[in-house]
């Protein structure tokens, strides 16, 4: 068995040479290094994460001792490894898909910078997830923006969104680094294990700094609401050979951030930092899916879901911040379960979901909805792996997005074991607002799959579309194939997650969710005779002869009164689906057999010819979201008149212009209020020397008599 800190070597050299050789290889022929090196590198660090994740194998290495700083430092325990396995597992179909996505910029901007960039940003992120002390993490940190705002301004057309992007995150970067000049302070080292040591004497005070300031930091990078403000303007211009990187793991980085700082450096010890966790997980969720129903660009639309999802993981992690300050480990062990189960399902069907609007993009320059529709018929497999996605996404059965929201909203009900009525009040609204987020992000997509691929060609455009090579359906078909594994088999998954946390919580929820029916026997009797008997009448125990592990059953005991708090089981329901579409297509089959079918030109209302223009757009189908929710919305609207001669209006135009909610409520007023500032303080620049000079003397004697004072 190979190392881990051999093939963490390895993949660094790997990154290295891929962006030698971008750059000295031809133009058109840079992008080999995403089909050759960048896979060959995310194998690599597929292997070494998967051992600590996996296996357990320790990794710590220390490079070199600065005087000023300390030691830098290199470690991988299971949390830093379950980030960069899922990384890898973005990277490797990303890589090949981009390599032929990437040739539609042949001509117009350089691919040797993409390749190299691209290379260079697979390196910093791992090495943000593996860094263990201040400096190396703050300097990956600041590698990491960087190379993510060329890449993002890499068409060089729309630049401000890169700027809004890069000056975003360097605010949320000071914040971070206040928070863990903080933590410093209290230990008087710099290294991550001593950090977590010396905070333990910190003050109340202290401590809700420290949350605070690393919440709000991390929170701009993870696309929290009201920080959120760059993340679908950064979609929107990112290349579509690097946003599903963007989508499927930096945005994990905040949530990284987040969860080691709060959970294990100095753990949560009151419930109100939790509770800001909560409220803010729900309400970037539900904001995020409004803006997403209502949105008709392809990329704009899983932008604001971008932020939904983000949403929904940071309220599972303020729901086991509430647990553990309130004392049940367990419960908080399955909210962080849930949490990182969903953040590991986002970054897969998120980052297909995005491929699919990159393979669209290969053949048409169209992202509107309104103007796509049939595409199914011209890109068959695209369209099947982007339903997959969108059956992901919304949470429907057998899929991966169904068992970490059921098992999120499922872990939002469990307060009902706390003492405070207030804390079970938000639990109830927050449990409410996730329940209207998951309804929402159902007709979101219904909406996105329907007038995209199904229906009439509503544009010339998408009437010429064809079906994208090998090298791009394949890297979509393989995470579709994860979409639906992780879905089916989550008995699997949980217990690698529960290893994962269980040294930051300190307790297992193995036993609570995963009963070992496939292992449960006379000589090893882990759960009572009845209560096995009677699941294993519901066929519990099916498949124990032939596959591995504890069972297929998710399934939360509570006490004797009440002994199934909850249960389900995706595997079974599977099986359960394939036996109802099969014996549906044999009646249906049976039914048709003799008859004979006629073919006549439908009826359209008398009109001959049923016109695009005439159909259901994306638009009308999401009205209804926009009526119900106007309150949220409120579009500004501006009417121009057109007149003949001054006297004789012709016609009255409305349009409308979106604001976001938050910019409305947050922004729009910050900056006015900076702009009223500003306008009293230009009356000051009148050009008169004397009066300056008197400016100059008032500030002078404020600051004396403030150090007289001191």
């Amino acid at each position: 068995m190979i190392e881990v800190g051999h093939l963490i070597t390895l993949f660094f050299a790997l990154c290295g040479i891929g962006i030698v050789v971008a750059a000295m290889l031809p133009d058109r022929r840079s992008l080999q290094t995403l089909v050759w090196i960048a896979p060959l590198a995310s194998v690599v660090i597929l292997w070494a994460s998967g051992e600590v994740l996996f296996l357990g194998s320790p990794f710590q290495v220390q490079l070199w001792t600065l005087t000023p700083v300390g030691t830098l430092t290199l470690t991988m325990d299971r949390l830093s490894a379950l980030f960069v396995f899922i990384t890898g597992l973005i990277f490797l179909p990303v890589s090949i898909f981009s390599a032929q996505y990437m040739t539609r910029h042949l001509g117009r901007e350089s691919l040797k910078s993409f390749s190299g960039l691209y290379h260079a940003l697979f390196a910093s992120i791992v090495l943000v997830l593996v860094a263990a002390d201040i400096f190396s993490f703050l300097i990956a940190w600041e590698a990491m923006s960087i190379l993510s705002y060329l890449l993002v301004n890499y068409e060089h057309e729309h630049k401000f969104s890169g700027y809004l992007m890069l000056a975003m995150g360097e605010a949320g970067t000071i914040a971070v680094v206040l928070a863990l000049l903080v933590l410093a302070k209290s230990s008087g080292t710099l290294d991550f294990i001593s950090l977590k040591d010396g905070a333990a004497g910190l003050g109340a005070g202290a401590r809700w700094a420290v949350f605070l300031l690393s919440f709000f930091g991390f929170g701009i990078k993870a696309g929290l609401v009201p920080v959120n403000m760059w993340l679908p303007r950064g979609y929107a211009v990112a290349p579509g050979g690097f946003i599903p990187v963007f989508a499927g793991t930096m945005l994990n980085l905040g949530l990284y951030g987040i969860v080691r700082l709060n959970l294990d450096l100095l753990p949560i010890t009151q419930v109100g930092p939790g509770l800001i966790t909560l409220i803010i997980g729900t309400a970037s969720a539900l904001v995020g899916i409004l803006y997403a129903t209502i949105e008709n660009d392809m990329k704009g639309m899983l932008a604001h879901s971008s932020i939904e999802n983000t949403g929904i993981i940071t309220a599972g992690l303020g729901a086991g911040f509430i647990f553990i300050a309130s004392k049940h480990p367990a419960l908080a062990s399955i909210a962080f379960i849930a949490a990182l189960y969903h953040m590991v399902n986002h970054s897969l069907y998120k980052a297909l979901l995005f491929l699919g609007v990159g393979a669209v993009n290969t053949n048409i320059s169209v992202r509107d909805m309104n103007r796509l529709g049939g595409l199914i018929k011209k890109m068959p497999w695209t369209g099947l792996f982007f339903l997959i996605g969108a059956l992901s996404i919304s949470a429907m059965p057998p899929f991966n997005g169904f068992v970490s929201e059921w098992l999120t909203l499922q872990t939002l009900l469990r307060s009902a074991e706390l003492q405070s009525t207030a804390i079970k009040i938000v639990f109830a609204l927050s449990g409410a607002g996730l329940a209207l987020t998951a309804a929402l992000a159902v007709t979101c997509f219904v909406k996105a799959f329907a007038m995209s691929f199904l229906g009439m060609f509503r544009s010339k455009e998408a009437e010429q579309a064809v079906e994208v090579s090998g090298s791009m359906t394949v890297p979509m078909g393989a995470l579709a194939i994860l979409c639906l594994v992780l879905g089916v088999l989550p008995t699997y998954v949980i217990p690698v997650l529960d290893q994962t946390l269980m040294p930051l919580t300190h307790a297992s929820a193995v036993d609570a969710l995963v009963p070992p029916f496939f292992t449960t026997s006379s000589e090893n009797p882990q759960l009572p005779t009845e209560f096995v008997s009677e699941f294993h009448d519901l066929g519990a125990q099916v498949g124990r002869s032939v596959l591995p592990g504890r069972g297929l059953v998710v399934l939360h005991r509570g006490s004797t009164r009440n002994p199934v708090v909850f249960a389900m089981s995706t595997s079974y329901t599977l099986v359960v689906l394939l036996l109802l579409l099969g014996l549906s297509y044999v009646i249906i089959h049976w039914l048709t057999y003799a008859r004979t079918v006629t073919r006549r030109t439908r009826w359209d209302g008398g009109v001959r010819r049923l016109l695009p223009e005439m159909t259901y757009t994306a638009t009308g189908f999401s009205n209804p979201v926009r009526v119900i929710f106007e309150a949220v919305f409120r579009p500004s609207a501006r009417d121009t008149k057109e007149t003949v001669a001054a006297h004789f209006r012709t016609a009255i135009r409305r349009t409308y212009k979106e604001v976001h909610v938050v910019d409305r409520l947050i922004f729009g007023p910050f900056t006015a209020a900076l702009r009223r500032v500003a306008r009293s303080l230009a009356i000051m620049h009148h050009g008169r020397i004397n009066a300056y000079v008197t400016y100059v003397l008032l500030t002078l004697l404020v600051f004396l008599v403030i150090a007289r004072f001191l």
